[in-house]
């Protein structure tokens, strides 16, 4: 690929595009798509969504400069518990994905527009029966409920889990979130209003959360989310963007560097992928419910391998697109 002067000038000297067919529907995409960049500190990942636009997808490419050219911060901790995650799967997959990820935390898809309510307390219970009594449940209705379906489904997935570690972003509006956190004993977790609003730390001064759930691309850069963090005084999980051992490697760098990690990081997503763009021994999938704080090296055939064109073109335009907007 060619790679943009506003990236070439600080450092970029490798660009690479990927395209991973995924093991299972997610987010309803299919295919995992991205560039790899490479600096002085090596390999990085800029993989915005397809519907993201330049402006936002911006921030995903800050991160990817950032982590491509400069050191990431000093490691506080040696590995990083992870949930497992559920897709919106028949409950005898979801207990599959429990038990082989040996994890002692899931965090469940819910209000799926391909789902219902009795399929997700279906999918909830069957985790809490994969987990057992001392497993973590929580759940993620990714901003797809109003206020008042929130308040009739929370309280029900409540039981079939039988008591939920939070709820995560049941709802679009802050408004609506903190309304919903004033009526319920669930804690309160916020992503989308963090990672896609233009001040991320309006949640927590409208304290319209208990958790912020901080993701490395979307918000910017490691960097970036330490001080947010820092600044929101809140507890914090580190979660991915459903991305390669190069992007999920940032978010463990993040994880790692918090000064404290009270919850099970949602970075055990490498399992989504058909494949990876690392070497098999080095992919970040978590064993016994954890992964190690790591920089793996990309594969030699990821760079050698030849690009399909559309891909190819696409990540191109998209890439010279978000560069001209960098500050």
């Amino acid at each position: 690929m060619r790679i943009p002067a506003p990236l070439r000038d600080r450092g970029i000297d490798r660009a690479v595009a990927f395209s991973i067919p995924m093991t299972t529907r997610f987010r309803r995409i299919d295919v995992r798509e991205g560039v790899l960049l490479h600096g002085p500190a090596g390999w990085a990942e800029f993989s915005p969504f397809r519907d993201y636009d330049a402006g936002e997808s911006a921030a995903w490419l800050r991160a990817a400069l950032e982590d491509a050219t400069t050191a990431r911060p000093a490691a506080r901790r040696t590995t990083i518990p992870v949930n497992a995650t559920i897709p919106v799967v028949d409950p005898q997959r979801a207990q599959r994905i429990v038990r082989e990820s040996g994890a002692r935390t899931a965090k469940v898809k819910v209000a799926d527009p391909g789902s219902s309510l009795e399929a997700d307390v279906e999918r909830v219970a069957a985790v809490r029966d994969a987990l057992g009594p001392g497993g973590r449940v929580r759940i993620d209705a990714n901003a797809a409920w109003t206020l008042e379906e929130a308040l009739r489904a929370v309280p029900v997935l409540d039981r079939a889990a039988g008591g939920l570690e939070y709820v995560e972003q049941p709802v679009a509006a802050l408004e609506d979130l903190a309304e919903l956190r004033s009526r319920l004993d669930v804690p309160v977790a916020a992503d989308e209003l963090v990672r896609r609003a233009e001040d991320p730390l309006r949640v927590a001064r409208a304290r319209a959360a208990d958790v912020l759930v901080l993701k490395v691309q979307p918000l910017g850069g490691v960097q970036r989310c330490l001080d947010l963090a820092a600044e929101a005084g809140l507890p914090v999980v580190v979660s991915s963007a459903v991305e390669t051992s190069i992007g999920l490697s940032a978010g463990l760098a993040l994880a790692a560097a918090l000064p404290e990690l009270p919850y099970a990081c949602g970075l055990g997503t490498g399992s989504l992928l058909t494949t990876d763009v690392v070497a098999t021994d080095d992919r970040l999938v978590p064993t016994a419910g954890e992964l190690p704080v790591t920089r793996p090296p990309l594969a030699p055939e990821t760079v050698e391998s030849p690009t399909d064109p559309e891909v190819g073109q696409y990540w191109q335009h998209r890439l010279t697109d978000c560069a001209a907007r960098l500050a």
